[in-house]
């Protein structure tokens, strides 16, 4: 892989990398980035592995080769803390929780001893906490170099780090982020590279997706309608003018979020949104309710730089607005989505391959892709084909670990079919005796919150061992839960599918509910498909059976991490052998033995203690 990536950077091409786990990939990408001498910047699909760059696999390879590089980290804004909201938020009032004023105490004292400002990594300020919203900043929010505190601001001196730096480790948020950016033509966060490499690649497509969508969001509002009366707590006068139309915007998005909770579905497409009364009349309210604030700020306009800003980001709402009210083109779709007790509303391209292409061609760049899921079958025009990728070259490498010794797949037989009211009951019966031979040490993975919350009330009396269930305790506080614990049983959703390392023996079974095929009311597939549909083509075949093979394999590459794990891998959808699609899964999986039944599945798995 190493050398494949050498030749790729000497000759600016395009390479896309299927590498297993074990490969070590990140040190197959770094070694000859690190020799070319050129400007490289690598993008990550997690914070997580972000980190792990930096802190870890970077340096190592740095001393190791006595290299004098300069790297450099960096994160969205919303992982830094503005220092400029944070004395907002201590004099505004506007606190959520009781909580949230002791962790405010603590985030001002955090704040005098840190050197870069990331809240990610320091253990000061929850990722749930309402407090963390009101001390970091957006591009909505941020006044940038008109800001009292640009001089210290977190934000700023990362990115002027970035701009110096011979590598930068960035995450795909940030990237394509920045690429819609620059597709607006304003100035660039990231700067110009040799090479770009593009790590947990088969997450760039959805990334890609959702930073050249147009949004409009519930806290969208209700942010800037709060920060209105924050600024106008320094301007004389500006209260008696925003105090009613600032209220009345409020109370028009109460009245949304209201009517979106009770009368429609977690998503679906617009038309479906607009052709319920309720919900049409609140949203024309609410339109008009920002009209009426931006008359009213218009008479502060020039009164101070926080005011100016403020009256920017309303401009952009109503622009938001208006692009929902206009004709719809036939390169997109418009839909919504409940976020919690709020919602969000989404214009979102079908394709992104075009405008990624037309970033990359201006750039002059070489390009790396590479993941441990990125082919399908050992064919890699799934994923090429949405990333626009036809020019590149691909390769395809085994994970070294000995998977037909080390690994079991079991299949059962005789479950019924995801849809029948039994299955899930049925599979406990089978699943149970297994748990009991592992000892616990299992993660069970399900591709519904409702499946998962019906498992947990049907296991929670049947095995002696703890349960560790998504959602009760924040993810990573969770999973060191799981493997402190030594025997216990992790359920999880979407989240916990990829991204997760257990090694060794605290995880020895992973079981899979069913085939993780997209929803068939999501809007944005549902488009995608009437668009092949149109073209002739097959939104199974072209759409949701690859985006399904990848996703499981993800999950099945939960169980083997490390050379010496061992472990059973538990594919309970029947659909895997009664379909003539099952092969495809099946071909795309690493070379696990079959256990014959389950007797089988439970004797390996109590042979791993002997």
């Amino acid at each position: 892989m190493a050398e494949a990536v050498e030749r790729n950077l000497a000759g600016c091409g395009t390479l896309v990398v299927e590498a297993g786990t074990g490969i070590g990939k990140t040190l197959a990408y770094l070694v000859p980035a690190l020799l070319s001498g050129e400007r490289t910047i690598i993008s990550t699909g997690t914070k997580t592995l972000q980190d792990q760059l930096f802190f870890r696999d970077l340096p190592l390879v740095r001393e190791t080769l006595g290299l004098s590089i300069q790297p450099a980290l960096l994160k969205g804004r919303a992982n830094y803390l503005c220092l400029h909201r944070m004395q907002l938020a201590r004099t505004d009032g506007r606190l959520p929780t009781r909580e949230a004023v002791a962790e405010l105490e603590g985030l001002l004292d955090w704040s005098a001893r840190t050197v870069d400002g990331d809240l990610s990594i320091a253990d000061v300020v929850s990722e749930a906490s309402g407090l963390l919203p009101l001390v970091t900043s957006t591009t909505d929010n941020c006044l940038g170099s008109e800001c009292p505190q640009f001089e210290e601001c977190f934000v700023a001196h990362a990115r002027r780090e970035a701009q110096q730096a011979d590598v930068v480790v960035v995450n795909h948020h940030l990237l394509f982020a920045d690429m819609a950016i620059k597709q607006s033509g304003f100035g660039e966060v990231l700067p110009g590279a040799a090479a770009f490499i593009i790590d947990e690649a088969h997450q760039a497509p959805e990334t890609a997706s959702r930073f050249f969508s147009l949004s409009l969001t519930a806290r969208q509002v209700d942010d800037l309608c709060r920060d209105f009366l924050a600024e106008s707590a320094g301007v004389s006068g500006a209260m008696a003018v925003l105090r009613e139309p600032v209220a009345d915007c409020l109370q028009k998005l109460k009245e949304i979020q209201l009517s979106v909770a009770e009368r429609m579905p977690e998503r679906g497409p617009w038309n479906e949104l607009v052709a319920d009364g309720p919900v049409r009349t609140a949203l024309q309210q609410l339109d008009q309710a920002i009209a009426v604030l931006s008359s009213a700020a218009g008479e502060l306009s020039g009164s101070a730089q926080g005011m100016d800003g403020c009256i920017g980001r309303l401009a952009e709402l109503q622009a938001c607005f208006d692009r929902f009210d206009a004709p719809l083109s036939g390169s997109e779709v418009r839909w919504f989505e409940k976020r919690g007790r709020g919602f969000a509303l989404h214009i979102t391209p079908l394709e992104v391959s075009s405008v990624f292409n037309a970033f990359r061609e201006m750039v002059d760049a070489a390009w790396l892709f590479t993941s441990a899921t990125l082919a399908v079958a050992g064919d890699f025009s799934h994923f090429t084909g949405q990333m626009g990728l036809a020019d590149a070259d691909t390769l395809k490498l085994e994970s070294p670990f000995d998977y037909p010794r080390n690994a079991r797949l079991w299949l059962p037989a005789g479950l019924p079919e995801p849809r029948d009211p039994g299955f899930l009951p049925a599979l406990l019966e089978e699943i149970v005796p297994l748990l009991l031979a592992s000892r616990g040490r299992a993660f069970l993975l399900f591709t519904s919150h409702r499946a998962l919350r019906e498992v947990r009330d049907l296991l929670t009396d049947r095995i002696p061992f703890p349960l560790f269930v998504q959602g009760e305790q924040p993810r990573s506080i969770l999973l060191e839960s799981f493997r402190q614990s030594g025997e216990g049983v992790l359920l999880g959703t979407a989240s916990f599918w990829e991204g997760v390392d257990v090694m060794g023996e605290a995880l020895s079974l992973v079981v899979i509910d069913k085939l993780p095929f997209a929803a068939p009311d999501d809007p944005v597939i549902e488009a995608k498909s009437e668009l092949l549909r149109r073209d002739g083509g097959n939104p199974f075949m072209q759409l949701y059976l690859p985006q399904a093979v990848i996703s499981l394999k993800q999950g099945a590459g939960r169980l083997i991490r490390d050379v010496n794990d061992r472990g059973v891998l538990v594919l309970c959808d029947p659909r895997i052998r009664t379909r003539s699609y099952g092969r495809t899964f099946l071909d795309s999986l690493p070379p696990m033995t079959h256990a014959e039944d389950r007797y089988d599945a439970e004797r390996f798995l109590e042979s791993l203690d002997e």
